[in-house]
């Protein structure tokens, strides 16, 4: 068994635990409360129970990732209890509902509170555990940080604050990676595609009236929330793991190079699919190109940046 250590509360946090949970990890899972309120419905201490019942063991620690001390006492305890991390998954954000009244505002009337909610629990507090991480990864010279990103950092979605997030995450993996490389560890930015989490299972409706890259939105064919954690456990069994220091990946792109599914068993395209793309207009055509072919990630850029 290895120790890991992320933070959860619900969504896809809680996914990623159930899939190391379901290797015999160890999973140190984090959040502000340890059981559901109304503000907080997801439990950290019904999460641990379906890791336990999964054959893995999670332990629940009270944190706000936006108290630095609170982040801090966390690594010495880990440290304290076992000596060693062997993968920190960066997953903390506090701007959902933030997002959400804010969606249809310019920018220069949201409150400030849109940035801060975004920027630092989502960005400063995973530069904050990436340090601590750091330190013990690189002395014994192993280990993986896996910072949630999303295609946000590219496409024009939600809100200003969050695209400025997410795009400085993906930095921040390039960056730190780049410098962790010599000491054998690796740090990259993962995107999930769209999650049935628990809040777009609730707002489905209003979703899906929503468009992405000029592409409306269908919850329905989006990813379980364990998806992703079936893309992290793939990557700790990679044994050339290096060669994708400091890279942004996709989860369906993980999917087709390590041939996972999801839990129901569907394959989940990846956005520089050609096949996915070309059936969203010309279905009737989509089904003479092989589902293999795929656009370079640098013509995926150069299309969609502003540079």
């Amino acid at each position: 068994k290895q120790w890991y250590q992320r933070r959860v509360r619900g969504g896809i946090g809680r996914g990623i635990a159930l899939a190391l949970g379901s290797e015999g990890a160890t999973v140190y899972i984090t959040g502000r409360t340890l059981e559901p309120t109304s503000k907080a419905p997801g439990s950290l201490s019904v999460t641990a129970e379906e890791v336990s019942a999964r054959g893995g063991l999670a332990i629940p620690v009270q944190c706000d990732h936006g108290v630095d001390e609170e982040i801090h006492i966390l690594f010495d305890k880990i440290v304290k209890d076992h000596g060693k991390i062997d993968l920190l998954v960066n997953n903390a954000f506090k701007g959902v509902n933030t997002i959400g009244r804010n969606i249809p505002v310019p920018f220069w009337d949201q409150p400030i509170e849109s940035w801060d909610d975004c920027i630092h629990v989502g960005l400063r507090c995973h530069f904050v555990a990436a340090q601590r991480a750091a330190k013990i990864m690189v002395e014994q010279k192993d280990g993986l940080i896996v910072n949630i990103s999303s295609a946000g950092a590219l496409l024009s979605f939600f809100t200003a604050p969050y695209g400025v997030g997410k795009a400085g995450l993906d930095k921040m993996s390039e960056m730190c990676g780049r410098e962790l490389k010599k000491h054998n560890v690796t740090c990259l930015s993962l995107w999930p595609g769209l999650v049935q989490t628990e809040a777009i299972l609730a707002a489905k409706e209003t979703i899906q009236k929503a468009t992405i890259a000029g592409q409306k939105v269908d919850v329905s064919k989006g990813e379980t929330v364990e998806y992703a954690g079936r893309a992290i456990v793939g990557l700790m069994n990679d044994k050339n793991l290096q060669a994708k220091n400091g890279k942004t990946i996709t989860t369906a792109d993980l999917g087709d190079e390590y041939g996972f599914t999801d839990v129901d068993g569907r394959r989940h395209a990846s956005m520089r699919c050609v096949k996915a793309s070309v059936a969203r207009k010309h279905p009737w055509f989509a089904v003479l190109i092989p589902s293999f072919i795929k656009v370079a990630w640098a013509w995926v850029v150069a299309f969609f940046h502003h540079y």
